[in-house]
């Protein structure tokens, strides 16, 4: 048995010659350093908070990086119980942490300040994209002479959403600069891996081709080589809605996905599935754009009559069970005779 020199208790253990109560008596367990430095990126505003870049508001900034700063003078900190902080000006807190510690088996509260100095620096991530930082190239072309701008803006906005939603779980992506041009649409981004998926991406929504190229740009500080990578997705002529020629017979072309696409017939409406592999097969006959339009004078599945869009005389049109028929139709003219597109 043991007995605490300060109060003359025995007790089973002592802690520098006192029992518990004598030693947590007025001492305290935590301390802050005079001033701490945090950092703000003065172009995306994101505070360096745990060892990365986090979003954060100033005033929960400094509390997190005050308490983040805490050191434990004896015992494990346990938690945060509050944080505060006054702002002396705009770029100087004094932030207070209250912890909570054990020692010894018992809980103790512990009060520590110090003055949070807010400073400007660019973060990894701007200071690259202000640098047009890139390590892979998407190029988006089509088989037609030039990408057209409908297309090109569905393209750029898909891109750029996806790199956005993926920027949140690895900041390190990012698109450094787009270029429009009249063939088409390059991306210069900041990861391989990531130009790899969005090429793969935007080739299946378009059942596009996809190729890559590689280009030695340097080498590594430890003597490793290193490529920028150019990915060439070439977009098929065809679109959703356009009129195509398989296997000599007339279809719509109703969906294109990553495995292939959906095709109806311009005659008996039977809709068939076309295989990626065979998708390279399919022809433009007419584009969306290039279809008629017809004004329906009678009718209702499965026949209407309509107004030729030339000549204006009265035509009959085969259309399909449970077809929604409005006041015009799209038609298509094959071989001279007219036909109703689905």
């Amino acid at each position: 048995m043991r007995f605490c020199v300060k109060c003359g208790k025995d007790v089973e253990k002592t802690l520098d010659g006192l029992c518990t109560e004598c030693y947590l008596d007025g001492r305290q367990f935590t301390s802050l350093p005079h001033h701490v430095d945090l950092e703000v990126c003065a172009v995306c505003g994101e505070y360096y908070l745990g060892g990365k870049w986090v979003p954060s508001s100033k005033k929960n900034a400094v509390e997190d990086f005050a308490f983040e700063n805490v050191t434990v003078l004896n015992g494990n900190r346990i938690k945060c119980l509050e944080s505060f902080s006054e702002e002396q000006d705009p770029r100087t807190f004094l932030a207070t942490v209250i912890s909570e510690v054990s020692i010894e088996g018992a809980e103790v509260e512990s009060e520590a300040s110090t003055i949070v100095r807010v400073k400007n620096t660019v973060c990894k991530r701007c200071s690259r994209i202000q640098g047009s930082y890139y390590e892979s190239i998407l190029q988006v072309r089509s088989e037609e002479r030039a990408l057209d701008e409908d297309t090109m803006e569905q393209v750029v906005n898909m891109v750029m959403s996806y790199v956005d939603q993926q920027s949140r779980i690895n900041r390190q992506y990012f698109i450094s600069k787009v270029e429009k041009m009249h063939g088409g649409v390059d991306f210069y981004i900041s990861s391989i891996a990531l130009g790899r998926t969005i090429a793969k991406i935007v080739s299946d929504k378009y059942s596009g081709e996809n190729k890559e190229s590689a280009k030695l740009v340097g080498r590594t500080p430890d003597g490793q080589d290193m490529y920028r990578i150019t990915y060439l997705v070439r977009l098929p002529e065809f679109k959703a809605g356009d009129v195509v020629l398989w296997n000599n017979k007339h279809y719509k072309l109703v969906r294109v996905f990553g495995t292939g696409g959906r095709i109806i017939s311009i005659k008996d409406f039977k809709e068939i599935t076309v295989r990626r592999s065979d998708m390279s097969a399919l022809k433009v006959y007419r584009k969306k754009s290039e279809l008629g339009n017809a004004t329906v004078i009678s009718g209702g599945p499965p026949e209407i009559q309509v107004l030729h869009p030339s000549n204006y005389s009265a035509v009959d049109l085969r259309v399909p069970e449970g077809a929604i028929i409005g006041e015009t139709v799209k038609v298509v003219d094959i071989d001279g005779s007219m036909y109703y597109v689905p």
